[in-house]
Formats: C-alpha cells, structure tokens, sequence
C-alpha cells in the first residue's frame, strides 16, 4: 500500500507526475515483475494498470506493510 510519493528534490516533477497518475496514499500496489538486469525497470500495478519504473522512480514511493487477514 502506498504511504507517500516524497519528493527527491525542490520541483520534483518524477514525484509530481507519479501522485497524478495514481501513486497515493492508500492505495494498494504490486510489484509484478522486475527486470533482468539489476531488477530495473520494476513493473509496478496500481488498480488495473501497469506502469514500469526505473529504480531511481521507484525509490521516491514509500509503501506501508499491510496486514494479512
């Protein structure tokens, strides 16, 4: 589950353009597949859409554990 987009710098329009597309507090993810080499990109799920990453992306996401019922 999302916790927050932070921003890596001052403007930060990576941060800014993942928030529109999606990247929310609260909402479930799932990372569906990484890439061969170094796990880059990430192939990332939120709802019913995918999105790759690459990890320098990525990294501005920080995700909440979520407990298991």
């Amino acid at each position: 589950m999302v916790g927050e987009v932070r921003d890596a710098h001052r403007d930060d329009a990576i941060a800014r353009r993942l928030r529109e597309l999606g990247f929310v507090a609260g909402e479930p993810v799932r990372v569906v597949a990484r890439g061969p080499i170094g796990g880059d990109p990430l192939l990332v799920q939120i709802g019913y859409t995918r999105f790759a990453l690459r990890r320098g992306e990525a990294a501005r996401v920080r995700l909440l554990a979520q407990a298991t019922p």
